[in-house]
């Protein structure tokens, strides 16, 4: 498990410690109580994705807890960018292909994964390495941005986004896992977990016009919440989000949080990244707002985490 001296110096390997704040240097793996039981959320450091998922899923509980038997699985990733991996506009291909052929080891029916992308679809889910990965772990890659994939839905919960357009694959699945990558965004400041839930609607003109924190927050109270949230920090895009400019805007710091609760997995994560770029809580709303409507804590320190370093 990690201390703080080996935070740093496990940053240091990876080229990033030039940018981490020297305030609180990681609270969030500062585990306050003694963790007994599944954790509430896994935070792995040092592994490749691979490496990651497996130590993190292992010690939450293992996906058998979340994928049964011949169930329907959606994985949903970020593939909104025709980028390439090096670039961390997108999930982490690797990432992607080894959660499938888990979902199929535990006996899944079909896995299926699409995004609604922000650029053309083809390009994005071709230079993202992510269709490649996940057709070749055996899963079906279907189109995001066409909207005869979309049924019109109610979120009688939300605030000011009371209606949507959701993916048929969300909506037809057993079950179905969040996986976004962390990194900057212009409009929103940070795109994690929650803010991932704009790929799975077809009208996200609209959380623009009726506030974008809010509809993040409103968006996410569909009443076919994710499974699990796994959120790739392996590269994290620090600034000139959501698609990035160059290589110069990527840190690998080499990171996967793993949560039930949305709010608990972003806010580790956003805590996180503000050790390596300053971006306080309080400058991404969603979170608050998504605690108010009851979807998790940002209370970290009330919360079992578990901490893993990897070799």
């Amino acid at each position: 498990m990690l201390n703080r001296h080996e935070f740093l110096q496990s940053l240091a390997a990876a080229g990033t410690l030039a940018a981490i704040s020297t305030v609180d240097e990681m609270e969030l793996l500062a585990q306050t109580k003694k963790a007994n039981g599944t954790p509430d959320l896994v935070a792995v450091m040092g592994g490749e994705p691979d490496q990651m998922y497996e130590a993190a899923i292992k010690a939450i509980g293992g996906l058998g807890r979340f994928v049964k038997k011949g169930q329907k699985v959606t994985i949903k990733p970020n593939i909104g960018w025709a980028k390439k991996p090096e670039l961390a506009a997108n999930t982490n291909p690797l990432l992607i292909s080894t959660l499938v052929k888990a979902c199929f080891a535990e006996g899944a029916a079909e896995v299926t994964v699409f995004d609604n992308t922000c650029q053309g679809w083809q390009d994005c889910y071709r230079l993202s390495g992510i269709k490649e990965a996940a057709e070749a772990a055996g899963a079906k890659v279907v189109p995001g941005n066409d909207e005869r994939y979309f049924r019109d839905y109610d979120l009688p919960k939300g605030k000011v986004l009371q209606h949507a357009k959701i993916h048929q694959a969300i909506l037809d699945c057993d079950v179905w896992i969040n996986v976004p990558v962390m990194k900057n965004h212009g409009g929103a400041n940070m795109t994690v977990a929650m803010k991932n839930h704009m790929g799975i609607v077809w009208d996200r003109r609209a959380f623009h016009s009726k506030g974008l924190p809010q509809c993040i927050a409103d968006i996410c109270t569909i009443d076919k919440p994710a499974a699990l949230h796994i959120v790739d920090a392996y590269r994290i895009m620090t600034q000139n989000g959501p698609q990035g400019r160059s290589e110069a805007d990527v840190a690998t710091p080499k990171a996967l949080f793993m949560s039930t609760d949305i709010v608990a997995v972003d806010t580790a994560a956003i805590r996180f990244f503000d050790q390596i770029r300053k971006m306080p809580l309080e400058d991404v709303p969603y979170l608050a707002m998504g605690q108010e409507h009851g979807l998790g804590s940002m209370d970290l320190k009330s919360l079992n985490i578990k901490r893993i370093k990897m070799n």
